[in-house]
């Protein structure tokens, strides 16, 4: 789940809430969304392999 922040830069959050805290885990912040995005494909893959 990509978010555009006030600062103009784009936050990667994870898709499941935390059960501890009920929050989305913060993966990274990004200058541009493409890289937020390209950084979402790569924590996909990291997940299945």
């Amino acid at each position: 789940m990509i978010r555009k922040l006030k600062s103009g830069e784009y936050r990667l959050y994870s898709r499941k809430k935390s059960a501890q805290t009920g929050k989305r885990r913060n993966l990274g912040t990004f200058k541009t969304r493409q890289a937020a995005e390209r950084h979402e494909r790569e924590v996909q893959f990291f997940k299945q392999h």
